[in-house]
C-alpha cells in the first residue's frame, strides 16, 4: 500500500512513463513484497527551471526522484533491495544509476487512512509489512 511519487524533468511518452512507472513497482513487489495489484503510483514531471539538478549530472534531464511513503516495519535488507532493484530497473530503461535519488519515509500504521477512512492500523492489509 505504499504510496509513491517519481518526479523527473523529462516529458516522457505514455510508454515510456508506463515502463517508468512499472520498473518501480515491479521493484516494490520483489524488495517490499507487496501485492502485484498494490499500484498507488504517479509520475510527475516538472519543467526544467523548477527542477533543479546539480551541474555534475551527465544527462540532467533524465534526473529521477523517486519517493515512496510506506508503512514502519520494513528492514534495511528490504531497502537495501528495493534501492537496487530500481536502480537496476531503471539503468535497463536508460536511465544512468547515478541520476536516481530515492527516499523511504517510513510511517506508523495508525497514520494512514485506508478502506474507507479506516486507520491503517484497524485494518488487515492483506500482506506483511515486516520484511
Amino acid at each position: 500500500m505504499p504510496a509513491i511519487l517519481i518526479e523527473v524533468i523529462k516529458d516522457y511518452n505514455e510508454a515510456e512513463g508506463n515502463k517508468i512507472i512499472d520498473a518501480v513497482h515491479s521493484a516494490m513487489v520483489k524488495a517490499f513484497q507487496i501485492p502485484k495489484e498494490d499500484r498507488t503510483i504517479r509520475l510527475l514531471v516538472h519543467p526544467p527551471h523548477r527542477f533543479a539538478v546539480s551541474p555534475t549530472k551527465t544527462k540532467p534531464e533524465l534526473y529521477t526522484l523517486i519517493s515512496v511513503d510506506a508503512f514502519s516495519g520494513r528492514s534495511i535488507d528490504a531497502k537495501r533491495k528495493l534501492f537496487s532493484e530500481i536502480a537496476k530497473n531503471l539503468s535497463e530503461l536508460g536511465i544512468p544509476k547515478d541520476h536516481i535519488l530515492i527516499v523511504v519515509r517510513d510511517s506508523k500504521k495508525e497514520s494512514w487512512g485506508v478502506q474507507g477512512g479506516q486507520s491503517g492500523y484497524d485494518v488487515d492489509l492483506g500482506f506483511k509489512v515486516e520484511v
